[in-house]
């Protein structure tokens, strides 16, 4: 099952919404009728029992053929359409898993949900997909949505702890994706966001680069966190000190951002750039085009996360890329496997990122 546009809900931004919870009122040549189909309509159309009726519309249980092919038919004549409120009520439970991620607009997370619709459709769920804005209060609201429609689990790219407590603590299986925040047990599916930096930041300094800017989120995330360890673990490597003044830490949605990467070129004098996520990225792009400050002449750039305007524009952008449509994927089959299992262990998986290198980077300019 996909999911479906929707509005504001709660404080979070509802990019799907459930499938219809109440039976569609059936067309005659006269407009619509005054209730909704009922299973039993549908059975009484095909001559069938209404018991018969429910094993072959929900897939449950034998029905031959022949017959079920007849109360197909029957209930797309009638207009049928099941009533997921009352199977949700009758579960305790619903086929509906909540999503909720710090930012609909940054594709890093839109690639995470897609590959969990994709997993969550096969499996026959309905992803419900909800933003925080890297608010800890939209991200409890999400939560409490999620606990009313009774949903089966919840993934989630957390910014805080609470929601993850409040979901598990009435029996929702939670897991985390990106980074791990949660104080009670939860799955997680990560990045090794240490080696990725470390390695952007090492290809830096195999160029020759000594005065690399570091651009990160001002954060206490374990993303930003081990993107901060690697690149220090790369200097550490190379035997080059760090100037920690050319580490710049930058809140989320900072109006300033771009100033404060200029004042980096003005007071520092960085011959490269590695910024450590893809917001970032792009703010120092534009940075450096407005003044005319030509890659990877000028200057080299790196990004964390490889998404498609790196690759359009030129040079493209050198850049870390996270499979994140693998992490959706891998989120979502643990948290089915929870839903099949409540009480297993559990598990925490790590996927590799990978540098791919293009024309962003070279050589500092002393030695181009």
């Amino acid at each position: 099952m996909g999911s479906v546009a929707g509005n504001r809900v709660g404080g979070s931004s509802v990019r799907a919404v459930a499938a219809a919870a109440e039976s569609a009122p059936a067309r005659s040549e006269n407009g619509p009728r005054a209730r909704p189909v009922t299973l039993a309509d549908v059975a009484r159309e095909a001559g069938t029992s209404p018991s018969t009726a429910s094993r072959a519309l929900s897939g449950r249980g034998y029905v031959s053929a022949a017959v079920r092919e007849r109360l197909l038919a029957a209930a797309d004549r009638l207009g049928y359409v099941a009533n997921a409120s009352a199977r949700t009520l009758k579960q305790q439970t619903s086929r509906i898993v909540g999503v909720v991620v710090s930012d609909l607009g940054n594709q890093f997370y839109a690639g995470v949900a897609a590959g969990i619709e994709e997993t969550l459709r096969a499996a026959d769920y309905q992803m419900v997909l909800l933003s925080d804005n890297s608010e800890s209060a939209h991200e409890i609201d999400g939560a409490r949505t999620f606990m009313a429609m009774r949903a089966a689990g919840v993934i989630m790219t957390p910014v805080g702890h609470e929601a993850a407590e409040l979901l598990t603590g009435h029996g929702i299986g939670v897991v985390e994706v990106d980074r791990q925040v949660a104080e009670v047990p939860c799955d997680a599916v990560v990045i090794d966001n240490e080696r990725g930096a470390r390695e952007a930041t090492s290809h830096l300094l195999d160029l020759g680069h000594r005065r690399v800017g570091l651009l990160v989120a001002k954060t206490s995330f374990t993303t930003d966190a081990g993107r901060l360890r690697g690149y220090w673990a790369a200097h550490a490597a190379a035997n080059v000190a760090v100037d920690e003044n050319l580490i710049v830490r930058i809140p989320f949605h900072a109006p300033d951002a771009e100033q404060r990467i200029a004042a980096l070129l003005d007071v520092e004098a960085p011959t490269a750039i590695f910024a450590a996520n893809n917001l970032l990225a792009e703010q120092a792009w534009h940075v450096l085009r407005r003044r005319g400050i030509e890659l990877p002449e000028d200057m080299s750039l790196v990004g964390f996360d490889d998404v498609p305007w790196m690759e359009m524009v030129d040079p493209g952008i050198t850049a870390v890329a996270q499979p994140n449509i693998e992490l959706g994927r891998r989120a979502a089959r643990l948290l089915l496997r929870r839903v099949q299992d409540p009480g297993c262990p559990p598990e925490l998986e790590c996927l590799e990122p990978l540098l791919i290198v293009r024309g962003s980077t070279g050589p500092p300019p002393k030695l181009a």
